[in-house]
């Protein structure tokens, strides 16, 4: 009996398979090396405490921070509900005002929006067309209540790098603290947490072949120490800030995927780079009312979004069966809405649905990426011919292959 073929995979901003290397790591923890690293008193939790306190100095040492300022979570979600609700309730005497931006995943933008049953108000700023925000734009909107900045390294949608570390200065000149969502920048970019002048950081294991169920929160510890409040209490685990029973597993796994990432992050950026702008350049000169989103220059290796005009978003991704992409954040998927990343970027609100983000990783081969061509552009060119949309701007015509 055949089976359907599964499709390629090119969407790993979303998530990524464990590599076997990670998984062989973590083994021993699943079996020997059980313990719960709370419990001080007898061998199986000594070796698991080990494992967590060297799998700590693994992660700090590849961000640029100390081990004691690494807080683990259950992810990259936990981490940024952390940093905000937990500094804005630490520090509520100070100020209740809070500045992010309106490209930021919602695991920032919807803690942000929470914290208003609480009496903070958030300004949430513009970005330009190319999805960048301006560090100017920081400074005007400081005032005298703001206590926390939000400013995401890479977006997870199109790839775009803020000026983090242009923003880091100017909320330091006024005493604000800076939080950095860089889930999508580490293991991909170099990320160092000290230049980046972060105060607190976020990041996760999923998206760099590691486990999912375990992520981090960085917070700095001086110039001078950042206070923040729990979510939950019980425990006292991770120096109160976060309590329960480690997932040394998870951790374990964590540092060994940050680890193969860092070994050959500059050969696989470039090897990733190539591939992507193959993509572009495959889909691009085949076909017309094609256009890219993002920028060009500051991006991510990995990821490329393009928007195609004439045709109808829903219908584009069902008929891509040879390939797995997206048409935003993996979180937003079930939302028929298009992509608020999209919208802020100024795109209208049809072509914003007809948009798909395709994102490369470590598995991902020059013949997936010619598959992915072909397939975009049979597709695209099928539904342009059928479509009342095909006569919008530029006419939606096919290209002739050069």
């Amino acid at each position: 009996m055949s089976s359907t073929p599964r499709p390629i995979y090119l969407d790993y901003n979303a998530t990524t398979p464990v590599d076997r290397r990670v998984i062989e790591a973590m083994m021993p923890c699943f079996g020997e090396q059980f313990g719960n690293a709370s419990s001080a008193v007898h061998r199986f939790g000594w070796e698991a405490s080990r494992l967590a306190d060297r799998a700590r100095e693994t992660i700090a040492a590849g961000i640029g921070a100390h081990p004691e300022e690494i807080i683990f979570t259950s992810g990259a979600t936990e981490a940024n509900n952390l940093a905000i609700k937990g500094v804005a309730r630490a520090v509520r005497e100070h100020g209740r005002h809070l500045i992010t931006c309106a490209t930021e995943h919602r695991a920032v933008l919807d803690p942000c929006h929470a914290l208003a049953a609480e009496g903070f108000t958030t300004t949430v700023l513009k970005v330009d067309a190319e999805g960048v925000l301006d560090p100017a734009h920081i400074k005007a909107a400081l005032g005298d209540d703001t206590v926390l900045v939000s400013v995401m390294l890479a977006n997870n949608e199109i790839g775009t790098i803020q000026p983090v570390a242009a923003i880091a200065e100017i909320c330091h000149e006024r005493g604000v603290l800076l939080h950095c969502d860089a889930t999508q920048a580490v293991g991909k970019l170099p990320v160092h947490a000290a230049s980046l002048g972060a105060d607190l950081l976020s990041f996760t294991a999923h998206k760099i072949y590691g486990p999912k169920g375990v992520g981090a929160l960085m917070v700095r510890r001086s110039r001078p120490r950042v206070r923040l409040l729990p979510l939950c209490e019980g425990g006292g685990q991770e120096q109160g800030l976060r309590p329960g029973t480690l997932n040394v597993p998870g951790i374990v796994g964590f540092a060994r995927a940050l680890e193969l990432c860092l070994a050959d992050m500059d050969g696989e950026a470039r090897r990733l780079a190539a591939l992507r702008d193959r993509l572009e350049a495959g889909i691009l000169t085949q076909l017309d009312g094609v256009t890219r989103n993002g920028s060009v220059e500051q991006r991510l290796p990995n990821t490329a979004s393009l928007t195609f005009t004439g045709v109808d978003g829903a219908a584009m991704l069902a008929g891509l069966d040879e390939i797995a992409v997206a048409s935003g954040a993996a979180c937003a998927s079930a939302d028929p809405k298009p992509s608020h990343v999209l919208l802020a970027l100024g795109r209208p609100r049809e072509l914003a649905a007809a948009s798909l983000r395709f994102s490369l990783g470590r598995f991902s081969s020059a013949t997936d990426v010619e598959v992915a061509i072909a397939a975009v552009v049979r597709t695209v060119m099928r539904l342009r011919e059928h479509s009342p949309l095909r006569h919008t701007e530029r006419g939606g015509r096919p290209r002739r292959a050069p």
